[in-house]
């Protein structure tokens, strides 16, 4: 039987922009937390840490669908398990919209997350309907209109939350991605399976239970042991649940016919020291993005400004553009300077910033030069290191080292929130429950520091040759 042979240029601007609308609604999903996280707080009584896993549950999630979007969509068709994705997305973001708790939210935020396999599905339908100049442009828009609703988000969620509730700042925008589905199901031609793809795509369900449970764990428990309470046994036996998660996991991934993430990829030196680096100056960029929203929203004696939630978004969106920036002249930046000389540029700018802003913090416009240095700085590596590793590789493992690499980049994020959530949980004042403006300070000199130790980690990978120049 041969295999179904579908023809280019089948789809025109409708469907495109379709796609467009779909991931704008999505990216204003996304983001509408970061800005609204202290008012979350305060209206489910929620502590720092319990903040931060609010957040982090959506890319828990989203780390554990994007590496397994692209084989579901391979085997049963990008059009129809982006459907699926959309339903699981709607129904997160009403459960979030109409959530009386804190758990009923985070459950909303777990199934939001699987928004984030929605990308290579749409990239997935603009190269089987498009010739390839036409799939490239197209792809473009798309990722532009995600970045651009991530914008939008962090601009509405202030003025909805404000003038309506905070559970309209989920619920408006899960309307327009349940309008933006239907526009794609009705415009968008059925594809097919790719025929070649069906015998060997499985699923490795084993690997994303168990990575999804040692995240989730691990998250969890680190709320709980930093808020306090907690007999030395039940911390141990925290620890070791989430050290026997690890190590299943990753014993399943080293023997699965088609792992998840394929870890024999990280014996290559240019892969592991990437994957490395990515981790240390993400955990970074997680805490500035947790403890900036958090002093913008604090009102104390001598620190603090009393920000509301329209105020925060407005402080923050000029670090959403460098970061929006950053992420486009990443690649240009590593071609031109090599990936090493972008990631310690960055790391230098990065530590130096945090460590001035926590000494100096008494300013509004401290806060959002520093986001917007640090964005920038972070995007920049980042990608940079994307792009070393898909040309250090062999053209058919781009996939898979790219993938491993967007992981690490989401885990790496979520971890630097949740230890900023911990400090000023360790730091709050024993009468007030408000976090210390020492707590801050630590929290600044502390990822002043891990930006700083990514130097000592190029120091290293350049001794043993495994980043590319």
């Amino acid at each position: 039987m041969s295999e179904t042979v579908i023809s280019p240029a089948r789809i025109g601007r409708l469907s495109i922009g379709a796609l467009g609308a779909l991931a704008l609604a999505l990216g204003t999903l996304q983001s509408v937390v970061e800005p609204a996280l202290p008012l979350l707080q305060s209206e489910l009584g929620g502590s720092p840490g319990e903040g931060a896993l609010v957040g982090n549950t959506l890319l828990i999630t989203g780390a554990v669908a994007a590496p397994i979007a692209g084989k579901l969509g391979d085997r049963h068709g990008g059009r129809r398990v982006l459907a699926w994705l959309m339903a699981v997305v709607s129904a997160g973001g009403l459960l979030a919209g109409l959530a009386p708790n804190l758990p009923v939210l985070l459950l909303g935020q777990v199934l939001q997350g699987v928004m984030v396999g929605a990308l290579p599905l749409s990239f997935i339908l603009v190269r089987k309907n498009l010739p390839a100049g036409q799939s490239q442009a197209a792809i473009g828009v798309v990722v532009a209109l995600f970045t651009g609703g991530g914008m939008v988000g962090t601009a509405v969620a202030g003025p909805i939350a404000e003038g309506l509730s905070w559970h309209w700042m989920f619920a408006l925008p899960t309307a327009a991605v349940i309008a933006a589905t239907l526009a794609v199901t009705r415009l968008m031609p059925h594809d097919p399976p790719i025929r070649s793809a069906l015998p060997g795509a499985r699923i490795d369900w084993p690997g994303v239970v168990l990575l999804s449970g040692t995240l989730l764990v691990f998250m969890v428990g680190l709320v709980t042991v930093t808020n306090g309470g907690l007999p030395p046994l039940a911390v141990g036996a925290i620890a070791v649940a989430v050290a026997a998660l690890a190590a299943g996991w990753v014993a399943v991934e080293r023997r699965a016919a088609s792992p998840m993430v394929d870890l024999r990829m990280l014996a290559r030196p240019a892969m592991w020291h990437a994957c490395v680096l990515t981790l240390v100056i993400t955990t970074g960029l997680g805490m500035v993005v947790f403890l900036l929203p958090q002093l913008f929203a604090l009102s104390a004696d001598g620190y603090g400004f009393g920000a509301g939630t329209t105020d925060i978004g407005l402080f923050l969106m000029p670090g959403a553009i460098a970061g929006a920036v950053s992420d486009s002249v990443g690649g240009v930046a590593a071609r031109r300077f090599g990936p090493r000389a972008v990631v310690v540029a960055g790391a230098v700018v990065t530590a130096a910033t945090m460590l001035v802003l926590a000494s100096v913090h008494t300013a509004a416009w401290q806060l959002a030069l520093a986001k917007v240095l640090t964005a920038f700085a972070a995007g920049l590596g980042t990608t940079a290191l994307l792009a070393g590793a898909a040309t250090a590789v062999d053209a058919e493992d781009t996939g898979i080292a790219t993938s491993l690499l967007v992981v690490t980049r989401v885990i790496g994020v979520a971890l630097g929130s949740q230890i900023g959530g911990a400090i000023l949980a360790a730091g709050a004042d024993g009468t007030t429950g408000r976090p210390t403006e020492s707590a801050f300070v630590t929290g600044f000199a502390v990822t002043g520091l891990i930006a700083a130790l990514s130097l000592l980690v190029v120091r290293i990978t350049h001794t043993k040759k495994g980043i590319p120049a």
